[in-house]
């Protein structure tokens, strides 16, 4: 399906399973799309309304003027629950977009029925971290490439077995991200460097909670996750033992069966 927003932005998801019935969205990280979910979403369907969005820039959804600030890409989210006639929805979110369910949390917090991070933080991030974004969006811009984004990030987002032995999860994760635009991608990078930092909600957000984590994460670190699982008054913790940053990808059966359990709270 289709939305557009009030700017003209075209925002393009798949909506797989019975409508409206225990309604689940499953927003991408950066760099990648809607793709990275296909095995969850298929699974999901089963028993659910899977909704699966392009944020804008990403996938089949049409660029606009960035930065894309996370509330912006919440925005949007919201709309396509809108146009669903979706109320309540468990929304699930991989790395940039934990940061956009999150930002959806604090927005639309009587909409929530659940919230996953798959993995993701809740922090902003810091000068160093916001100065790095920043200059790659400006370096994608400059060679209007994804070559950038695929050199400086895509190999440390795996554990350091998965090239080697699951070959095809690696490449069927460049080609997600080489088919992006480089436009969105750095709209999306400059608004990711400029997000508040969500830790002031956690305690507030008393629904079903997980984070599923990648043991072998280069990005997250399993202190961190505990931390942050932690900080939500009805958390818990799935690890990932074979998966690096992108464990819907790496362990895709593991997740799909972590969220089943998780909408059945």
């Amino acid at each position: 399906m289709q939305v557009f927003t009030e700017d003209g932005t075209r925002i393009d998801a798949r909506v797989n399973g019975r409508q409206h019935v225990n309604a689940v969205v499953l927003i991408h990280g950066f760099p990648f799309s809607a793709s990275i979910w296909e095995a969850q979403a298929d699974a999901l369907a089963q028993d659910a309304c899977v909704v699966c969005p392009d944020l804008r820039g990403a996938g089949k959804s049409s660029e606009s003027e960035g930065p894309y600030l996370m509330e912006t890409l919440a925005a949007d989210v919201a709309l396509l629950l809108d146009a669903l006639g979706v109320e309540r929805v468990s929304i699930a979110g991989h790395s940039m977009g934990g940061y956009v369910a999150l930002a959806f949390a604090r927005m639309f917090t009587e909409r929530v029925a659940r919230l996953a991070l798959v993995p993701s933080r809740l922090r902003a991030d810091t000068a160093k971290e916001a100065r790095a974004r920043w200059e790659l969006a400006d370096r994608i811009e400059r060679e209007k490439s994804m070559a950038p984004v695929i050199e400086s990030m895509l190999p440390r987002l795996f554990a350091p077995s998965t090239p080697a032995e699951r070959p095809g999860v690696a490449e069927r994760a460049y080609e997600i991200v080489a088919r992006n635009a480089p436009g969105g991608a750095a709209a999306a990078l400059r608004g990711m460097a400029l997000r508040s930092s969500a830790e002031d909600i956690a305690e507030d957000l008393d629904v079903p909670m997980v984070m599923i984590a990648g043991a072998r994460d280069a990005t997250l670190t399993q202190a961190e996750a505990r931390e942050i699982v932690g900080r939500f008054p009805r958390g818990r913790l799935v690890v990932c033992n074979e998966s690096g940053h992108l464990p819907m990808m790496e362990e895709p059966q593991l997740v799909s069966t972590a969220l089943h359990e998780w909408l059945s709270e």
